[in-house]
């Protein structure tokens, strides 16, 4: 009996919701083409260099997706059918905190850990859940009746489940096994075509945009489908010239002569879809949403708790300095403080412990028995290769659904914030939430102890 296992699994969710949010969202498609055609430029600009952050293939093919549930239970059933396709939740990410509009929403993303199932298929799943408990949000008879409402909607079925189980435990299903359940998954995140309560809704869009989203329709959807691209600055300029309406900017580092860090992202603004709605009479009208856009992403190396707060440190200075101004004169400001306060090279980051990398040596001669890791580089002998960042950058998150929102929403902050971390994300999806800078030091080191053995011990030293 042939079996699949969970990587093609997860390869085949990723193309099959490709297909699906191109039909639901065309705009999408033209993303993925001008994201092909850019890379195809780079590529032929720069040569090898241009897949220092992955082959063409794994990034031509890499997509994440943005999903929103309402409950703890969703969220459950959410991280069951990801682990069938051998993506664990790896972050917390309080987008409460990082957005100056109401975004009443948790979130962590499910995704591969291990290097070689990263570079099989790095397939990402951005996955928010509404914080219907945080009275800044909700008052107490609005967070009873929208719980209530969720509590009374299934999104996915006991049979999507079980196989899921089986997937995960298995590490694999049988072809039969695996056709019903790509099937049973992908469409569970179709956008549904039930109408939708025009009055609760609305009630809930006062609130958020992102909680009527959510709360307010009894399925969920795929939010947006996001590929990668080489050069996003480039991206930008295409897609506009094509008339597609972007957001003001891209969020994340700026554009700058120096390495390639962390993770930049831009979309197109969300577009208007036709949507059954119900009236309060009970008629049945048609109508537009605007919750949906077009994302894509650029990436870079992944950066150490000390690079993280250097990172954090720039982008404060440049939005401070940056303040008031046309997106072109924040984008200046922004290359200046960077060029001020940054590592202008990658062994720069190497030396000052700012990146990971994993380390190879540069020949096929035996590396020497004395000299630190620091001596080796400085002789050539070993290579520093960029360890790309996998993950996500909370300010980012909340900038793309901020660029995206109808309206600033409602935040009481008189009202004590409600507890959502990531002891609590783990023990209500009873899964290990994994910490970003760990696997990223583990890949380093596993590098390291490939490179040099026992002398792993001291070879790190600088």
């Amino acid at each position: 009996m042939k079996m699949v296992p969970q990587w093609r699994l997860r390869a085949q969710f990723a193309q099959r919701l490709s297909e699906m949010y191109g039909r639901e969202v065309p705009a999408y498609n033209t993303l993925v083409d001008v994201s092909r055609a850019v890379n195809d430029q780079v590529l032929r600009t720069a040569g090898a260099t241009a897949e220092r952050f992955g082959s063409i293939g794994r990034v031509t093919a890499e997509r994440h997706g943005a999903i929103r549930v309402g409950t703890p239970g969703e969220l459950r059933d959410v991280a069951k059918i990801f682990g069938a396709l051998g993506m664990h939740p790896v972050g917390f990410y309080d987008l409460r905190e990082a957005a100056s509009s109401a975004v009443p929403v948790v979130s962590t993303a499910f995704r591969p850990i291990e290097a070689d199932e990263l570079a099989r298929n790095p397939f990402r799943m951005f996955t928010s859940m509404l914080a219907t408990g945080d009275p800044r949000f909700f008052d107490a008879d609005l967070s009873g009746r929208l719980e209530t409402f969720l509590a009374s909607r299934r999104l996915f079925s006991p049979e999507l489940l079980e196989l899921a189980e089986i997937a995960e435990h298995d590490g694999e299903l049988t072809e039969a096994n695996a056709a019903r359940f790509l099937d049973l998954a992908v469409g569970s995140f179709e956008l549904s075509a039930e109408p939708i309560d025009r009055g609760w809704y609305e009630e809930l869009e006062k609130v958020s945009a992102v909680a009527a989203d959510i709360g307010g329709v009894r399925s969920t959807h795929v939010n947006h489908l996001t590929p990668r691209v080489l050069d996003i600055d480039e991206l930008y300029r295409r897609m506009s010239r094509r008339g597609i309406r972007m957001i003001d900017a891209i969020q994340g580092p700026p554009d700058w002569a120096g390495p390639d860090v962390l993770l930049r992202q831009t979309s197109f603004r969300a577009l208007a879809e036709p949507r059954a709605m119900r009236e309060p009479d009970g008629t049945i009208t048609r109508d537009s949403l605007r919750v949906r856009f077009g994302e894509v992403e650029a990436r870079g190396v992944a950066l150490t708790p000390a690079g993280r707060g250097r990172y954090d440190a720039l982008l404060k200075e440049s939005e401070d300095r940056g303040a008031g101004r046309p997106a072109e004169e924040r984008a200046a400001v922004a290359r200046a403080v960077w060029e001020q306060g940054f590592p202008r090279t990658e062994r720069d980051l190497v030396d000052h412990e700012l990146a990971y990398f994993e380390f190879r040596p540069a020949g096929a001669g035996p590396i020497p028995c004395s000299g630190s890791l620091a001596d080796l580089l400085g002789r050539g002998l070993v290579i520093a290769e960029p360890i790309t960042y996998e993950d996500f950058l909370p300010r980012s998150a909340a900038g793309i659904f901020q660029s995206n929102l109808t309206g600033a929403g409602i935040r009481d902050d008189g009202q004590r914030a409600a507890r959502y971390d990531i002891e609590w994300l783990a023990a209500t999806i009873d899964r290990t939430v994994h910490d970003p800078f760990e696997l990223y030091d583990r890949q380093q080191r596993r590098s390291v102890e490939r490179l040099f053995g026992e002398r792993k011990g001291t070879i790190l030293a600088r």
